[in-house]
């Protein structure tokens, strides 16, 4: 494998948010906060792209560099480049979700909205 992050299908994404050990996963989304307000999964901390110059500093406070973190945004490309940003700080298990919220919707939860 080319990247230097992982990878998780929206499927097992799906899986590991209904096991009991949910909790342990460290949760972002990077997409835009009118993006959010349309549709979201629960547990997802918002760490909106557009808004990298608020949080960068502080990132390494707010999130845990050794917790499996995995991320998502509307399709796959910006979380892509969160994960490659994350790694670039000492993250050590970051894993993209491919095909982001909208294959979420598509293949695991058909209630989530699409845009």
């Amino acid at each position: 494998m080319s990247e230097i992050f992982g990878q998780i299908t929206v499927e097992e994404l799906g899986r590991r948010l209904a096991d009991p050990n949910a909790e342990k996963l460290q949760l972002v989304d990077v997409r835009e906060p009118e993006e959010i307000e349309f549709a979201s999964l629960p547990g997802f901390a918002v760490f909106p792209l557009s808004e990298f110059a608020e949080w960068s500093e502080t990132i390494t406070d707010r999130l845990d560099r050794d917790a499996e973190t995995l991320v998502l945004c509307h399709h796959g490309v910006r979380s892509a480049q969160m994960c490659h940003w994350l790694t670039d700080r000492g993250f050590t298990n970051v894993k993209n979700i491919v095909g982001g919220i909208d294959a979420y919707s598509m293949l695991v939860d058909r209630t989530v909205p699409r845009y």
